[in-house]
């Protein structure tokens, strides 16, 4: 059973971040990117430009008329959108196919997940560029984790599925949860301390001091991505699975339900991502 340290080096086998993804990353932190810089920086990269223009042109925008390059594509998304959608497709190129990994679940899950944890961003008072950016990557180590032990992988994928039942599951079957084996890699993509600490802590919230509002975010979003995918009510699923988390936040319920939007939105477009 791999260990923690042989994740880390497995994880060198990957290609490195893109160097458009890192500077993606890099302007969450600026205020004065102006949607021709983004446009430029994307049209560094031709594969890049040509699955953010298919996205774009996809029925999960609905544009009005044909978008035929990043000028229009960026006027017509907006800057967050356009960076998040490239940053979204950096990540599905970085990370590989694998056997019995079943890669569009992942990415649908993925996508909802981050969509989710800005809404939850909000209601604990962090960020929500970097909640989604957070959400984006927190499952990635599931990868890494069918690469190494797809035995143990399968075992965890073929169990009765229960909301956030995958922590408990890998804990037992590989001694380590997937968002430990993310923060790994995103240490070596050279990804923000705040989001390592992120993904640390969102294997259990409750026990990081300080608390981490951003972990809490992201464990909060990836048990509602598991409701939602399963059919149980919002409400339900999120008392039941995490009550502990749910209380010391003080979270509206009643707030959130009128703010996120619908699973099939949250999940729209994955299709033209991984193209």
């Amino acid at each position: 059973m791999p260990a923690l340290p042989q994740y880390v080096e497995l994880a060198s086998s990957l290609p490195a971040m893109p160097e458009v993804a890192q500077q993606l990353l890099r302007s969450f932190d600026r205020d004065d990117l102006s949607l021709q810089q983004l446009a430029e920086l994307v049209a560094r990269d031709t594969t890049l430009t040509a699955r953010v223009l298919r996205i774009a042109n996809s029925a999960r925008f609905s544009p009005t008329h044909e978008i035929s390059n990043l000028r229009d594509a960026a006027a017509a998304l907006g800057l967050k959108v356009m960076r998040d959608l490239s940053l979204a497709t950096c990540l599905t190129g970085a990370l590989p196919s694998c056997p019995g990994f079943d890669r569009m679940a992942f990415w649908r899950g993925t996508m909802a997940l981050a969509t989710y944890a800005t809404t939850f961003a909000t209601a604990l008072g962090t960020d929500e560029e970097t909640a989604y950016v957070a959400g984006l990557m927190l499952r990635t180590g599931q990868v890494l984790m069918a690469m190494a032990d797809p035995v143990a992988f399968q075992q965890v994928a073929g169990q009765t599925p229960r909301p956030d039942a995958r922590f408990a599951a890998e804990a037992t079957a590989f001694g380590l949860t997937h968002n430990q084996v993310t923060a790994a890699l995103a240490r070596r993509w050279q990804f923000p301390a705040e989001l390592v600490a992120a993904f640390d802590t969102a294997g259990d919230p409750m026990a990081s001091k300080p608390f981490n509002r951003l972990g809490g975010a992201l464990r909060l979003a990836s048990v509602l991505t598991d409701c939602r995918t399963l059919g149980i009510p919002d409400a339900q699923g999120l008392q039941d699975v995490q009550p502990e988390l749910v209380a010391h936040v003080k979270l509206d319920l009643a707030w959130l339900q009128a703010h996120l939007c619908s699973h099939e939105l949250a999940t729209a477009g994955v299709d033209s991502l991984l193209q």
